[in-house]
């Protein structure tokens, strides 16, 4: 599942894709955005951290990954 956040004052989103379920992200941003001095953690499907000041966060979009078409299309 893609994963895009969006950094407050920066003009570039993070993108990731992780193998947690929608639901589980929303509930990670949910409680690192209770408190302004917390974090939001993820991790990718490779095993990098992505760590966020939560006061930092704009936005989080949380979709399906995208497949990757091969090959040309007449």
């Amino acid at each position: 599942m893609e994963v895009k956040i969006g950094v407050a004052d920066t003009a570039r989103e993070l993108v990731l894709n992780s193998s947690l379920t929608p639901d589980e992200v929303e509930a990670l941003v949910a409680d690192a955005l209770k408190s302004s001095t917390g974090q939001l953690v993820l991790t990718d499907d490779k095993g990098r951290r992505y760590v966020v000041p939560s006061a930092r966060v704009a936005y989080v979009e949380i979709g399906s990954a995208d497949v990757r078409k091969v090959g040309f299309a007449p």
